[in-house]
């Protein structure tokens, strides 16, 4: 029995040839990777499954011409979807941390602020059609489902109790409502300097249509990062 590794390692293989050749038929792929065509079209229903492949028909060759002929499988053509050429091209993390130190580079402070702010600007362009709510509470609400479609742990919460070292409750508390994030969505980024959190604190307000301060930083040593909505 294949193992999920090997089924991963096969899938990327067919993936890769996809990538290098454009389209290509069953028989293409199974003489390529030398397998079956049955053992061939599994996996390419599975990378459909997944929105990484498509469809189409060989030029030439519509669905009014096979239903003329009456006989013999249609001359499909498979290729990768824009989903998977994306994926291919995931790079982003080295380009980040490169453009970062450039911005860390910037002597000037006020510069270097309107820069952050500029970034900030531009990534709640992005968001914003996604957080809605004419109030604070269903704002949060929404940008917390917004964060968590993006594998971000955020948790909202009503700031009765607070995490302070180690995990550790403090004895502040606040009337405010929280932002709770568990794991920093730019750890390398953020092991750099705290640049990147005034752009997160930024972002939320922009966001919320509302004041944030950073009332808990990972980098203090406290358990997770939170922004207070006061």
């Amino acid at each position: 029995m294949a193992t999920d590794t090997a089924i991963e390692t096969s899938d990327a293989q067919l993936l890769d040839l996809l990538r290098h050749h454009g389209s290509m038929s069953v028989t293409q792929v199974a003489v390529a990777m030398r397998v079956t065509a049955t053992a061939v079209r599994q996996r390419l229903s599975r990378l459909m499954g997944q929105g990484l492949v498509e469809r189409g028909f060989a030029a030439g060759a519509g669905t009014e011409s096979f239903a003329r002929a009456g006989r013999g499988r249609p001359s499909h053509r498979y290729s990768l979807t824009e989903k998977a050429r994306r994926q291919a091209g995931n790079n982003f993390s080295d380009l980040a941390i490169v453009l970062w130190d450039e911005i860390r580079g910037v002597k000037d402070q006020e510069i270097r602020r309107g820069l952050l702010e500029r970034i900030a600007t531009a990534m709640a362009a992005m968001y914003r059609e996604n957080v809605v709510g004419s109030t604070l509470p269903a704002r949060l609400d929404s940008l917390k489902r917004l964060f968590g479609e993006r594998r971000v742990p955020l948790d909202v919460s009503s700031g009765d109790e607070q995490t302070g070292v180690a995990g550790q409750p403090t004895q502040e508390a606040t009337q405010f409502p929280m932002l709770t994030v568990a794991e920093c969505p730019y750890p390398e980024l953020a092991e750099k300097d705290r640049g990147i959190c005034a752009v997160e604190k930024m972002l939320f307000a922009k966001l919320l249509d509302h004041p944030v301060r950073l009332s808990q930083c990972r980098l203090d040593g406290h358990s997770c990062c939170q922004f207070e909505t006061n």
